[in-house]
């Protein structure tokens, strides 16, 4: 059993908003969190939007691949965090840590589209990872 805090974020396809999640979060904490993300319906590819919009702040998810939830990870991560409003994760009976959902922006409701729409849902979870990472990073 490892002292490292770990978290797993969750999206629908694991191609965009979860890869995201997990790229920010490691480039601010880099070893000091065990960082996962997987897709409750997993896609073919990463998002390459989303990708571009990360590599603009100096994260990196391009090494990344969408993958299904690991039961065993899902159950012994500090944190679950779904990210979006579209996946649903049931908790596990035992699991070690909680689960929550970030209802992230979502600028397309207002017009905003393409690379200017994904900088702002960047933007969204980079804030979000900044608090998470002070959370765990303090357990």
């Amino acid at each position: 059993m490892s002292d490292t805090p770990a978290v797993l974020f969750v999206c629908v396809k694991n191609g965009g908003k979860s890869q995201m999640a997990a790229a920010l979060m490691r480039q601010a904490v880099g070893d000091t969190v065990e960082v996962h993300s997987a897709g409750t319906h997993p896609g073919t590819a990463i998002n390459a939007e989303s990708a571009a919009a990360v590599a603009e702040v100096g994260a990196d998810m391009s090494d990344q691949i969408p993958k299904p939830i690991d039961p065993a990870l899902l159950a012994r991560v500090d944190r679950v965090v779904v990210v979006g409003s579209e996946a649903v994760v049931d908790p596990l009976p035992g699991m070690a840590g909680t689960i929550e959902t970030w209802e992230t922006v979502e600028p397309s409701v207002h017009g905003i589209e393409g690379a200017e729409r994904m900088r702002l849902i960047r933007d969204d979870i980079a804030a979000r990872v900044t608090v998470l990472a002070t959370e765990l990073t303090a357990i």
